[in-house]
């Protein structure tokens, strides 16, 4: 596995381990997952939620590792499904979650008792709690970009082609999942950004970078299973795809790749700056919010790698790296009411 010498220093929430158990325990009380319990564990969402929210309170630390495990089953979830070539049962869920997302309710008949669906809810409500009116609004943009990105890897996967390289790393900056847990970040450092500050382009450019190292580095990460299925939602596999590299060049290729990226990102950081100090409406307190949250950004590039070595069994599952759904996917999860 290369090392992506990500420049940065992390500080673990140290009750991280609790988050990680509590969690495990959240999605076995809503029956997301009814087997492999040790499986599920050894993700290590709470060890992931800790490392990116070092310096929140447990509370929110919790609530992130839950949706972090809220995602790995869904997921996990529409992989089992494509797989079985039943995507087209995941609609009616995945219809509810967006109507509960946009409406705070659930009209169709059963849907309400579905696990994935009541889960949603459950930790929406609580996440929305938290969370301004911009940051709210920025929530559910990314959620449903996360869920149309899903839609779109299964295409890639179901005969519609071969994304581009541009096309997939555009793709895989929502399908990361990463956005909407960057929003709850933020907020769970009492950080709460203006509009006007989210929509700078220099900050869209970083917040960019970051996704794409961090993303880029998982690609890396889950290359056997994705190889082994023929999934090319990869950005390895296609870079050897497209530019004809055997799959070690490839590896290599896009390790140069994120040290570029990593390059990109620290430019950027100087000229979010610069920026920031030309405008004469920037005053001590928002200079010390956008410093946090650059601070923020790095403990999410250096984090997700830390815990994709050394915390997450996930990506040396036998049977992951096969290239089969996980052993605690509910094969019945979608059709349960």
């Amino acid at each position: 596995m290369p090392d992506f010498h990500l420049p940065f220093g992390n500080a673990k929430h140290p009750l991280a381990a609790r988050a990680n158990a509590e969690a495990t325990s959240w999605v076995v009380r809503h029956e997301l997952v009814t087997s492999a319990v040790d499986q599920f564990t050894g993700i290590g969402c709470g060890h992931l939620a800790g490392r990116v929210s070092g310096d929140a309170s447990y509370e929110r630390v919790l609530l992130l590792a839950q949706w972090m495990a809220w995602s790995f089953v869904l997921d996990d979830q529409h992989d089992h499904l494509i797989r079985k070539g039943e995507v087209a049962a995941w609609r009616p869920v995945v219809g509810a979650i967006t109507e509960y997302l946009d409406t705070g309710r659930i009209s169709g008949p059963g849907l309400a008792r579905n696990p994935l669906v009541s889960g949603f809810a459950e930790l929406c409500d609580r996440i929305l709690a938290g969370l301004s009116p911009d940051a709210a609004t920025r929530y559910r943009t990314h959620v449903r970009l996360v869920l149309a990105s899903l839609d779109q890897e299964a295409g890639n996967r179901g005969g519609s082609g071969r994304p581009t390289v541009e096309e997939y790393i555009l793709l895989r900056r929502h399908s990361s999942q990463i956005l909407p847990m960057m929003d709850m970040v933020e907020a769970g450092l009492g950080l709460d950004l203006p509009q006007r500050v989210h929509e700078m382009r220099e900050l869209r450019q970083l917040v960019a970078s970051v996704l794409d190292v961090i993303s880029w580095g998982n690609d890396v990460f889950s290359l056997p299973k994705e190889h082994s299925c023929g999934d090319t939602n990869n950005l390895v596999s296609l870079v050897a795809a497209w530019e004809g590299r055997s799959l070690p060049d490839a590896v290599r290729a896009v390790e140069q790749r994120i040290q570029v990226r990593i390059e990109e990102y620290l430019a950027g950081r100087a000229r979010l700056f610069e920026v920031l100090e030309a405008d004469p409406s920037t005053d001590d307190r928002l200079r010390d919010a956008v410093a946090r949250y650059v601070h923020s950004c790095e403990d999410w590039m250096i984090g997700a790698d830390l815990w994709q070595r050394y915390e997450c069994t996930r990506y040396r599952d036998e049977r992951f790296a096969a290239g089969l759904e996980s052993a605690y996917t509910r094969p019945d999860l979608v059709s349960v009411a």
